[in-house]
C-alpha cells in the first residue's frame, strides 16, 4: 500500500468513527447554549434563514440549476481526490472573500450572506458529485447530497442517523420514495439552521463582522468539502476497492 493509499484509509477511518460516536457532554452543553441563543435571536432573522434554507433545498430537489454537470469517468480515486481538493480550495477562498465583504456591510448585508453562502455550498457539492462520477440527474443522488449536508451541519444525534443511510446507500436508496415531495426537508432546514446560527450570528456584530465572515465561511466550506470527500470515498471504495490502484 502506498503512502497515499494509507493516508486515505486512515482519514476515512477517523471520519467514520467521528460520524458514529455518541454525543459528548460538551456537545450537549453546546446544544443547550444554542437553544438559548436561538430564543433571543429576533424572529425576523429566523424567518429569513428558514425561508432561505427551504428555498435552496427545494431548488436542489426540483430545479435544473445544478443539473448541468457531466459525471467524470475513467479516473482513479487519487485523480478524483486531487480535482475535488482544488474545487474545495476555490470555494473556500470564494466564500471567505464573500463573508468578509458582507460582514463589513452591517446587519442586513450580513443577512444576505446566508443565501449566498448556501448557494456556494450547494454548487460545490454538485461539482464534487460529478467529479466522483455520479449523475445528479437522478434525484436520489441529489438526496445523497442533502445527506452529506446533514452530516456536516447537524447535531451528533442526527448525524448518527444520517451516517447509517450513507454507509448503507445501495439498500437505503432503494427504499427512497418515488415521490420526491416526501423528502423530509423540514428536519433538514431545522438542523442546519440550529447548527449554523451560533457561528454566523457573530458576523452580525458591528466591528468584527468582516473578520468573522472570512474565518467562519472558510471553515464551514472546508468542513462541508471534507465531509463530501469522505462520504464519496466510502461509497466508491465499498463498491470498487480497486479505485485506490494508480494508473
Amino acid at each position: 500500500m502506498t503512502a497515499y493509499e494509507q493516508a486515505v484509509r486512515n482519514e476515512l477511518t477517523r471520519w467514520q468513527q467521528a460520524m458514529q460516536k455518541p454525543p459528548s457532554a460538551f456537545g450537549r452543553i453546546s446544544t443547550s447554549l444554542q437553544h438559548r441563543i436561538n430564543r433571543i435571536i429576533p424572529d425576523r432573522v429566523h424567518a429569513v434563514i428558514t425561508a432561505t434554507i427551504k428555498q435552496m433545498t427545494r431548488a436542489v430537489l426540483f430545479g435544473a440549476e445544478f443539473l448541468n454537470r457531466t459525471p467524470v469517468v475513467g479516473e482513479t480515486l487519487a485523480q478524483r481526490d486531487s480535482a475535488v481538493a482544488k474545487r474545495i480550495d476555490f470555494y473556500r477562498k470564494t466564500s471567505a472573500a464573500e463573508g468578509g465583504v458582507t460582514g463589513a456591510g452591517g446587519f442586513w448585508l450580513s443577512m444576505a450572506d446566508f443565501p449566498i453562502l448556501l448557494g456556494l455550498k450547494m454548487k460545490m457539492l454538485f461539482e464534487i458529485a460529478s467529479l466522483y462520477g455520479f449523475s445528479v440527474s437522478d434525484y436520489r443522488e441529489r438526496v445523497f447530497i442533502l445527506y452529506i449536508f446533514q452530516l456536516a451541519f447537524s447535531s451528533q444525534e442526527r448525524r448518527q442517523v444520517i451516517y447509517e443511510y450513507v454507509a448503507n446507500w445501495p439498500e437505503h436508496s432503494r427504499q427512497l420514495p418515488e415521490d420526491i415531495n416526501q423528502f423530509d426537508w423540514l428536519t433538514f432546514q431545522q438542523e442546519y439552521r440550529d447548527y449554523i446560527d451560533l457561528a454566523k450570528m457573530a458576523q452580525l456584530i458591528p466591528g468584527i463582522g468582516a473578520a468573522v465572515g472570512v474565518v467562519v465561511n472558510y471553515r464551514l466550506v472546508n468542513q462541508l468539502g471534507r465531509t463530501a470527500m469522505n462520504a464519496y470515498r466510502m461509497r466508491l471504495l465499498s463498491e470498487n476497492p480497486a479505485l485506490l490502484e494508480r494508473k
